[in-house]
Parts: structure tokens; sequence; C-alpha cells
């Protein structure tokens, strides 16, 4: 199998753990319904170290572009593989997402909430603000991808590591998940919002395109920047891409920060 395959068939298979959780417990006549949160952050952990398990020996298993493009900024991936990755695993989110709704066909119907379909495919935020969701993702990703590369610093017994990836999942959603759903995957968003905009799920609803982009950029920044943060800070690499990376993330999220203060401005003028 090649990588490309890997990356396919690992996304695919996170998907179907963490999309059929969200299913589980949002979706109406499921015997997990409702059983929340914390259900839904360990599912998706165990996915992660599922899917690791699975294809990490065939392609890294990165199942996510943000941690292609942090270790092709920390120098351990090459750049001209990137864009096969990310195609990669666009598909399997994709496919995963195809197998999700399938498994639980009968449930679509039963289920009223068209917000609860979309968010067993994609997220999306508890109190829509521009910056704090874009700054969400842009920091749960960042934490993701550091985690990760300190996990790889250190010596486990063999067969742990995906396991240890898992927790770091767990984590980062019971501490930070609770303002977006911490989708810190572009694929992972991505994918299933075009397989819910796709696919015939009985009065499915809107699939939410003005917020796509935010589950999109914000990991795509968090994930580069943990890249160059780790080789500057770890490895003490200060590079002229460290700058170039810190100051396009700076400049974006402090131009949305400005433009949030300056609607709520105009806002309270025009009241």
């Amino acid at each position: 199998m090649t990588a490309f395959w890997g990356e396919v068939i690992g996304t695919m298979l996170l998907i179907v753990f963490g999309a059929g959780v969200c299913a589980g417990v949002n979706l109406k006549k499921s015997l997990s319904h409702q059983s929340g949160w914390i259900v839904i952050v360990f599912g998706w952990g165990l996915g992660v170290a599922m899917a690791v398990y699975a294809v990490g020996g065939i392609s890294g298993a990165h199942l996510n572009p943000a941690v292609t493009l942090g270790l092709a900024f920390v120098g351990d991936f090459p750049w001209e593989e990137v864009p096969s990755y990310i195609l990669g695993q666009m598909i399997g989110a994709f496919l995963g997402a195809v197998l999700v709704f399938l498994h639980y066909l009968p449930h679509w119907k039963e289920t009223e909430d068209q917000g609860a379909k979309l968010g067993v495919f994609s997220t999306g935020p508890a109190i829509p603000n521009t910056f704090a969701n874009l700054f969400s993702e842009t920091l749960g990703t960042f934490i993701l991808v550091l985690g990760l590369l300190t996990i790889g610093a250190n010596k486990f017994t063999d067969g742990l590591n995906p396991l240890v990836v898992g927790f770091l999942i767990v984590a980062i959603g019971i501490s930070l998940g609770g303002t977006t759903g911490y989708a810190i995957n572009p694929a992972r968003d991505l994918g299933p919002r075009i397989a819910h905009f796709v696919l015939p799920i009985a009065g499915k609803g809107s699939s939410n395109w003005k917020y796509a982009w935010i589950p999109v950029l914000g990991p795509a920044l968090g994930g580069s920047f943990a890249g160059v943060f780790y080789n500057a800070v770890f490895k003490g690499h200060i590079t002229n891409t460290f700058w170039i990376v810190s100051v396009i993330l700076v400049v974006i999220l402090l131009g949305f920060y400005i433009h949030m203060k300056k609607q709520a401005v105009d806002q309270s003028v025009n009241i």
C-alpha cells in the first residue's frame, strides 16, 4: 500500500469513529442518544488512536493537513509530498462520512433537528464570533501539533505512541473543544461537510458554508505555527520562516480582532 492510500484509509477510519460517535449522540432513537460531550471526545480520541495503529507504518498517519503542514515546516516531511497527503486525507474524510451516513440510515428521518444532523459531519461554534472561533481553532491545532512533536521526541514502549496521541485528542477536546467543537483538522471538517452537502439526508438543512472556512484556516495557521515554533523554541533553530509564519499569524488574527471590534462599535451606534 502506498502512503497516499494509507492516508485515505487512515482518515476514513478516523471519521468512521469520530463522526460515528457524533451520530450516536446526536441522532434520535440511537441507543447512545444524548450520552454527552465526554462520550464524543473519547470516541474521537480512540478513533485517532485506532487510525494511527492502522496506517502509522504505511504513511506515518498524519490524517490531518495541519499535521502535514506542521511536519513540513519542521523539516520532517518533504514539501513535494504535501499535496498528495492532503488530497488523500480529504478523500478519506469524505468516504468516512458516507459510511457513517449509511450506518445510521434510518435515524436521519427520525431526527428533526437540522443542526444535530450537521453536527454529525462538521463543527460549528457554540457562540458565533469570527475572531474567537478562529482563535480557538488555531490554538487547539497548535496544541495538537506541538503535542505530537513533543510526544515524538520521547521514548515509549513499542506500540503505545498511538494511544498517547489518542489521549492528547481527548485532552484537547475536554479542555478546549467546547467553543467550536474542535475540528483542529481541515480534512475532518471540510470532507464530511461536503458529504453532508451532497448526500440525500432527510431534512438536512444548510451545510453552513459561511462558517466552513474557519475550521480550515484556523488549523492550517495553528499547525504551521506549531512547526516553526517547535524548531525555534525546542531546537533553537530560529529562521526567516519562523518570522514570516509568525507575522502572517499575528496579522490575520489581529485583523479579525479589529474587524470584530469595529462591528461591535457600529452595532452600538446603530442602536
